[in-house]
C-alpha cells in the first residue's frame, strides 16, 4: 500500500481540531454492576488527518466510536465529558444538526446492509435524508458513488441486493453509503476485519484515495497494529477504557513508552524472526466495573511494581518537542532505566 508521508495537519490547516474529545466517560448500567467502558479519554482529530485508536477486543474502541456518533443505547449512557465537533458540543446540544457530517463504517458489511433492499435504495435513502436528492438525480448520484468506490458496472449493480455482492464489494457499498452523507469525519470501526488480506489492502488503498479526494478526516479503529502503521498519522492506544499512550505513528512504532504498546508491537507477526515463537500477552483485558484505582494493565505487565497496583499513573509528556504521552510511572527516562534494571 502506498501512503504519503504523514504531515502535521495543525501546521497546514490551523490550530483548531475538527473533533475534540475531552474526559469522555461512557458507562453501562446493569443489575449487578456499572461497566466503565470508556473511562476519561481525550484526543483530537484535525481536518484531513487519520487518527488511529488501537487496542485489544474489549478495550472500549467501538464504544468510543458509538459515543462520538451518539449511538450509545440503553443501558449505556455518556456519563461525563465533551465531544466537540466544529463549533458544536454534541453531548449538550445533541447530534441532529451534525448527523450527516460524521459517518461510520462498521466492521461487518453483512450486518450494516439491509438484505431486503437493493444497494441503490440504501444509498438513495442516505442521499434523500442528508442531501435532499430524489428520483433520477438520486439514482445518478448513487451510481457515481459506486463508481467512486471502485465497483464495476455500477449502473447494473446499483439494482442488485447485498447477497449478490462479495464481502469486499459489500464493504465498498457501505463506504458509498457513508459518502452519500457528504461527511467531514469518517469513523472506520474495524472496516477490514472480516476481509481477507488482499481485499483488506484494496479497502485501505480506497480509503486513502477517498481521503485525499474528499479531504476527509478519519478515525481508524482496529486491533491490528500492522493496519495502523499503514494508515494513521497519529495513534492513541486504548486499554480497558483508558488511553495509555498517544504519539505520531512513526514515533510510536520506533520508540513505544508504555509496556502495553510494546506488547502489541511485539505481537505483529512480521516483527518476530521465523524461528521464534510469536510473543503473546498473558491474561485478558479486565472489565472496568469501577473507577480506576491503579494501573489496569499492571496484572499483565512484566514491569509492574507495587506502586503500579496502588495508584493511577499520571499521563506524562515523554518529549516536549512532539506530542508523545504515556500513562505509566516508568514513562520517559525512568521507563528506559527501569527496563534495563529488570
Amino acid at each position: 500500500m502506498s501512503r504519503p508521508a504523514p504531515t502535521d495537519r495543525r501546521a497546514t490547516r490551523g490550530d483548531e481540531p475538527l473533533l475534540s474529545v475531552r474526559d469522555l466517560r461512557t458507562v453501562f448500567y446493569t443489575d449487578k454492576e456499572t461497566i466503565h467502558a470508556v473511562d476519561g479519554i481525550s484526543f483530537d482529530i484535525y481536518p484531513g488527518e487519520t487518527v488511529g485508536l488501537v487496542g485489544e477486543s474489549g478495550s472500549g474502541k467501538s464504544v468510543t466510536a458509538r459515543s462520538i456518533l451518539g449511538l450509545v443505547d440503553e443501558p449505556g449512557a455518556i456519563e461525563n465529558g465533551e465531544i466537540r465537533f466544529k463549533n458544536t458540543e454534541l453531548v449538550k446540544e445533541g447530534w441532529d444538526d451534525r448527523r450527516g457530517e460524521i459517518a461510520i463504517i462498521f466492521q461487518d458489511p453483512s450486518n450494516a446492509l439491509n438484505p431486503v433492499y437493493t444497494i441503490g435504495n440504501q444509498i438513495r435513502e442516505a442521499l434523500n435524508i442528508h442531501q435532499g436528492l430524489t428520483g433520477a438525480a438520486a439514482r445518478e448520484r448513487a451510481i457515481e458513488l459506486l463508481e467512486a468506490v471502485g465497483i464495476p458496472d455500477a449502473p447494473r449493480r446499483v439494482d442488485e441486493y447485498p447477497h449478490q455482492f462479495s464481502g469486499g464489494m459489500a464493504q465498498r457499498a457501505v463506504i458509498a453509503i457513508s459518502l452519500a452523507c457528504d461527511p467531514d469525519l469518517l469513523v472506520c470501526d474495524e472496516p477490514t476485519t472480516a476481509l481477507d488480506v488482499t481485499i483488506q489492502a484494496q479497502i485501505l488503498d480506497l480509503l486513502t484515495d477517498l481521503q485525499q479526494k474528499e479531504d476527509l478526516a478519519i478515525l481508524f479503529i482496529t486491533h491490528d497494529m500492522g493496519v495502523i502503521e499503514e494508515t494513521a498519522d497519529r495513534v492513541n492506544v486504548i486499554y480497558a477504557g483508558e488511553i495509555v499512550e498517544s504519539a505520531p505513528t512513526e514515533l510510536l512504532f520506533s520508540d513505544p513508552e508504555h509496556p502495553y504498546t510494546t506488547a502489541l508491537l511485539e505481537s505483529i507477526p512480521g516483527r518476530t524472526p521465523p524461528d521464534e515463537q510469536l510473543p503473546t500477552i498473558e491474561g485478558e483485558v479486565p472489565t472496568p466495573n469501577g473507577p480506576s484505582e491503579a494501573c489496569r494493565f499492571a496484572p499483565r505487565c512484566p514491569l509492574a511494581v507495587d506502586e503500579c497496583r496502588e495508584k493511577v499513573p499520571d499521563t506524562v509528556s515523554v518529549d516536549d518537542r512532539v506530542e508523545h504521552s504515556a500513562a505509566c510511572i516508568f514513562a520517559g527516562e525512568e521507563y528506559g532505566n527501569r527496563g534495563e534494571e529488570l
